[in-house]
């Protein structure tokens, strides 16, 4: 059996009650019909508000807070399948939740595996992210990034830029981590101009470009040693790569 749903957390959780309480055995989960003809039943998952709802108040009754937190983190790990292991994961924890502690359980070593590295990519983005301010005083930062990180990210910047706006924009999720006089939190971001930048940014922007290259040594350069400190993932919007 194939479970079709439509990516969202909420739909996942309302597959989670159907398969839960419609005894379903799935053996793969996707976000679209598959194209090609196949010989397993398909069956399509909608949204439904009171069973992502139901199985969210039982999630949250039942598992440790840390487990909790542990799906949360995994749904945001976006260019991963994951869906059939948590779905397992989330099952064996109504089972008996001391066992979502147990890594000789297949699907709990997978997805503790997965959360570690999300967090590793998130821990390089502190430092690979760029701000540019804008006409207003803002500061812009765009990211392209592995998972969808912006939340972290967001969270992690509003402990240091103190009383500064900022916002975080994920172009590929078309996410934004805006914080402002008036909003705090993730938006969506349906449509996007280019930002002006302030006079004083395009003046930093150069100063620090020609830092980066005058301190570098032509004679002892080494791409390779360079690409495993910064990969190229990372640099595509950083100020002294461009």
């Amino acid at each position: 059996m194939i479970l079709v749903y439509d990516k969202t957390f909420e739909g996942f959780l309302t597959l989670v009650y159907e398969v839960y309480y419609e005894k379903l055995q799935p053996k793969e989960i996707v976000s679209k019909v598959p194209d090609t003809l196949l010989l397993d039943e398909i069956v399509e998952i909608k949204e439904d508000k009171e069973k992502s709802l139901k199985v969210l108040e039982a999630i949250k009754k039942k598992f440790p807070k840390k487990c909790f937190e542990l799906i949360l983190n995994i749904f945001m790990c976006d260019t991963k399948e994951f869906e059939l292991e948590l779905l397992k994961y989330i099952i064996l924890g109504f089972k008996d939740s001391n066992e979502l502690f147990n890594i000789n359980q297949k699907e709990v070593f997978y997805l503790q595996n997965l959360e570690k590295e999300l967090f590793r990519h998130v821990h390089k983005m502190y430092g690979f992210t760029r701000f540019e301010e804008l006409e207003d005083g803002t500061l812009y930062a765009k990211i392209e990034t592995k998972f969808n990180v912006v939340y972290f990210l967001g969270k992690h910047f509003l402990k240091r830029l103190n009383n500064q706006n900022y916002i975080i924009h994920d172009i590929n999720r078309k996410l934004a981590f805006i914080k402002s006089s008036d909003f705090l939190g993730v938006q969506n971001v349906a449509s996007f101009e280019e930002p002006k930048l302030s006079q004083k940014e395009e003046k930093f922007k150069k100063l620090w470009t020609t830092f980066f290259e005058s301190i570098a040594i032509e004679t002892r350069e080494n791409k390779k040693c360079q690409q495993n400190f910064v990969p190229l993932l990372y640099r595509t919007y950083m100020t002294e790569f461009l």
